[in-house]
């Protein structure tokens, strides 16, 4: 095992060639396609946490490469953060402390503080985090609101809140409203100014997602225009690793309070992280499978499943891809399962056209075949 903490996206590349590893975890680095390139025998890329847009997952599946992440360890931390940026939003606890320590005395003006009992907590992207933030919120006594991609009426009754229909909506019934969605192409300035138009004045949103899922340009505007809060974790524009510049000038307007993209950095959430990744490792040795894959086909142009019950000897398959490969059909997914003793086996494999008559008989030839069974997906026949 090689540990280099220190690479970044213009080194890693270089690294990868030189020591072509099989396995690679990373956290925040980013892997480009180029990266995923120079490693001949890569075969797993790991993203410690739960978000992957630092890995060009299109690179790696094109490349026969799996990704995972680990999802949900850190869901705790994230939405501990929340509810910390949440609380200095609503009570200005980072400015009181900056003038205490400047010496400035101004309980007056402190005293000024909407509270969150009883008032309407919004919710975007309902995953592990969302449901995390949504506990703490009852706490609070607050109402909750949520909106999610897979939401159903049926699912939020079940977790507690109440279902949301749309964002646009959301913005106009909550007091506070907190982003956690998968920062990707879909959800691109995802809170955009239509979104912002719709909140009510002096509310608050906070956002431990990506940067990239608000229009930076649409939230300074309400925040100048309409008094918004904002407490951020996250940014359009963030340093890269190593870089302690920042210029995003969204921190420099009064009601916003932020933190340095830290919200999974606890503790315990990276000790949950860790062995999370450890286990997607040790699956992927031991048995071949890779837990938490983001990049496995959710469906294929498979139309046809073949079905072959077959002695459990060497070569049975072989016969069976060469006549496949001969008429030019592919196999899209497979499973051989071995049944008990061993002696026998059956091969389920899912194919993107039909077999001809030629093809079958070929099939039925080999002693060592048994049955074979092909139909359409779904239906079958002998």
């Amino acid at each position: 095992m090689i540990t280099s903490p220190n690479l970044d996206a213009t080194t890693l590349p270089d690294a990868l060639a030189e020591e072509d590893p099989d396995i690679l975890i990373v956290r925040s680095t980013k892997v480009s396609d180029a990266a995923i390139n120079t490693a001949n025998r890569l075969s797993l890329i790991v993203r410690a946490g739960a978000g992957y847009d630092n890995i060009d997952v299109a690179a790696a599946s094109n490349r026969g490469v799996f990704v995972a992440n680990c999802p949900g360890k850190n869901a705790v931390a994230v939405a501990e953060l929340a509810w910390a940026l949440i609380l200095s939003c609503d009570r200005r606890v980072p400015d009181q402390t900056a003038d205490l320590r400047a010496g400035i005395w101004k309980k007056k003006e402190y005293a000024k503080a909407a509270g969150l009992y009883g008032r309407t907590l919004g919710i975007i992207g309902l995953g592990r985090i969302g449901v995390e933030i949504a506990d703490r919120g009852r706490a609070f006594g607050m109402r909750i609101l949520a909106w999610s991609r897979n939401l159903t009426e049926d699912k939020a009754d079940h977790l507690g809140v109440s279902y949301c229909s749309n964002i646009v909506n959301l913005a106009k019934m909550s007091d506070v409203i907190s982003v956690n969605v998968a920062g990707n192409a879909e959800t691109a300035e995802l809170i955009d100014d239509e979104f912002f138009q719709a909140m009510r004045p002096g509310a608050t949103i906070v956002n431990t997602s990506r940067g990239s899922v608000i229009d930076n340009k649409a939230l300074q505007k309400a925040i100048q225009e309409k008094g918004i809060r904002a407490g951020l974790d996250v940014f359009a524009t963030e340093p890269g690793a190593g870089d302690d510049n920042f210029t995003d000038t969204v921190v420099s307007l009064p009601g916003v309070y932020g933190t340095h993209h830290v919200g999974a950095s606890t503790d315990q959430a990276q000790l949950a992280i860790a062995e999370e990744a450890v286990r997607v490792v040790c699956t992927y040795l031991d048995q071949g499978i890779v837990p938490n894959s983001v990049n496995r086909a959710a469906s294929t142009p498979a139309t046809t499943l073949l079905t072959v019950r077959h002695l459990n000897q060497p070569g049975v398959l072989a016969h069976v891809f060469y006549t496949l490969g001969q008429a030019g059909i592919n196999v899209e997914e497979m499973e051989n399962v071995i049944y008990e003793g061993g002696h026998a086996a059956c091969a389920r494999i899912q194919l993107d056209d039909q077999l001809g008559d030629q093809e079958l008989d070929s099939l039925r030839s080999n002693d060592q075949i048994l049955q074979v069974t092909i139909g359409n997906l779904g239906q079958t026949k002998s």
